[in-house]
């Protein structure tokens, strides 16, 4: 079954760094428009972090911008959350997400976006 992979998580102290990547099927590579990344805290709800169009434009929740920088790879369906001066309050589940230009079929289903299956950030001393 297609899906986004990512990597990259992990345990972190604050004010430390991480980078996290994710990979797109091929499959699906010339449908993808906007990516993004979302996380979910324990007990919260899942909140979108940062977004890049195909073009590159950039938006950021206020509470990571300047912290927190996305970028995509188009040739190689990759999309990047680099992630700096880190604090225990980032610490979540973080998701890749794409939005489909247009929707693709599989099966009798009509598709308009992947997620990936989380990859763990932990911000502690």
């Amino acid at each position: 079954q297609e899906q986004l992979v990512e990597s990259g998580g992990g345990l972190v102290q604050p004010g430390g760094s991480l980078r996290l990547s994710c990979k797109a099927p091929a499959s699906i590579a010339s449908s993808i428009n906007v990516m993004h990344w979302y996380r979910q805290a324990p007990g919260k709800g899942r909140e979108l972090v940062a977004g890049i169009t195909k073009s590159g434009l950039t938006n950021y929740a206020d509470s990571v911008r300047g912290r927190f920088t996305i970028s995509r790879d188009n040739g190689e369906n990759m999309v990047y959350l680099e992630m700096n001066s880190l604090i225990p309050e980032d610490t979540a589940v973080y998701y890749c997400h794409v939005d489909l230009i247009f929707p693709i079929r599989r099966g009798s289903q009509a598709i308009n976006e992947f997620w990936g299956q989380g990859t763990q950030v932990i911000v502690s001393s």
